[in-house]
């Protein structure tokens, strides 16, 4: 008998291999889709919404596939009589477990709505924060492509038009003019070997660097760098501070808090001291103990919590240090753009300036010695 009368559909290899090369390249929800989803779940909890008819809302409403497929797999979990915080969990790729743990501790307080409130403020003063860094580098890093491309264009374009010119005065070219022949006869002869050569370690880099391990080696490379070692130390101790303060002020235990601060860690020294704290209040000694044997984190924010701690006013007072330190990295950000855009603008003077010197001398002692 065939197939299609027994109630099975015969299989179709092709579509299936389809399927699949569609969800590899089919755009991943983000922190925009997970800002979208806390903004419109708290909003629909607020108006008095089940949290399974918040969940077909939202669902009904997202434009985003990946983001649409999540959703709707938690309302199926959560219909099913899964705990939502259980249901978030299994999207670790979308809910961190700072997110997942927060939800957790407001269903058993039944103030959900509330903590939604406070995650959307926490992921808006992270991305003001994001926004602040890639502001304060973005025209530095314009200036060094830019000059990069002018020495390229050189190269490739203006150099090989002299070439037999200079070849005619070899023994009497300045070394820096003789240093960038050989560089533009290289980057005109071998190009497409240059070019795949980039993109060889390009993907390599970007594979390698892309993940948690990853992003902890390029932030402890960075922190060789004195400039920017201290600014590295204070963009995580914002961030711990806040989920410190997010998650003990909305009935999360302590562990469980610290827990979460490892998921906006990604710099190895600091993860030790989330650690190291972890092992501190385990044992009874305290979480300002912890803080006080680092040298990561700042004098003032020791004493701080040291003081909160006594007090039992740490939420507050995490929250205050996290405010503190971001006023302060942003008149530190501001400062350095400040000084970083002349001196960009002074290396790419310098730069330019010295490849067309390379360029023009020699022309300059041809012409000379023709007259």
């Amino acid at each position: 008998m065939p197939l299609e009368f027994m109630g099975e559909q015969p299989r179709n290899p092709s579509g299936n291999l389809l399927e699949l090369i569609q969800k590899q390249f089919e755009p991943k929800a983000g922190p925009g889709e997970r800002k979208f989803f806390t903004e419109q779940l708290a909003l629909l909890l607020e108006t008095g919404h089940s949290l399974v008819d918040s969940l077909k809302l939202i669902g009904s409403q997202s434009t985003h596939p990946n983001l649409t497929c999540i959703i709707d797999n938690i309302r199926e979990q959560v219909e099913d009589g899964l705990p939502f915080s259980a249901a978030l969990a299994q999207h670790p790729e979308l809910f961190s477990r700072t997110y997942v743990t927060l939800i957790k501790a407001s269903e058993e307080g039944g103030f959900m709505d509330e903590v939604l409130n406070h995650i959307l403020s926490m992921d808006e003063k992270r991305e003001e924060l994001q926004s602040t860094l890639i502001s304060a580098f973005t025209y530095p890093v314009f200036l060094a492509f830019f000059t990069f491309g002018v020495v390229a264009f050189i190269l490739v374009y203006v150099f090989p038009k002299f070439a037999v010119m200079f070849e005619s005065i070899k023994d009497e070219l300045p070394p820096m003019t003789v240093a960038l022949m050989w560089m533009s006869r290289m980057a005109t002869q071998h190009s497409w070997l240059i070019l795949a050569g980039i993109l060889v370690i390009g993907i390599f880099l970007w594979t390698r660097f892309r993940n948690m391990d990853g992003q902890q080696r390029v932030n402890n490379l960075l922190t060789g760098i004195p400039m920017l070692r201290n600014l590295i130390y204070q963009i995580y101790l914002i961030q711990v501070m806040r989920v410190l303060s997010l998650s003990l002020g909305n009935g999360v235990n302590m562990l469980d808090a610290l827990d979460a601060c490892k998921d906006v860690v990604k710099f190895s020294k600091l993860s030790e001291l989330i650690d190291s704290l972890i092992t501190h209040v385990n044992e009874g000694r305290g979480l300002s103990i912890g803080f006080s044997e680092s040298k990561y984190v700042p004098l003032l924010a020791r004493q701080m919590i040291q003081i909160a701690e006594e007090a039992g006013r740490l939420p507050l007072v995490t929250g205050r240090i996290a405010d503190y330190y971001q006023r302060e990295l942003d008149r530190r950000l501001n400062a350095m753009s400040k000084f970083i855009e002349p001196f960009m603008l002074l290396v790419m003077g310098i730069v330019v300036g010295l490849v067309v010197s390379a360029l023009i001398l020699p022309i300059f002692k041809v012409s000379g010695s023709v007259h």
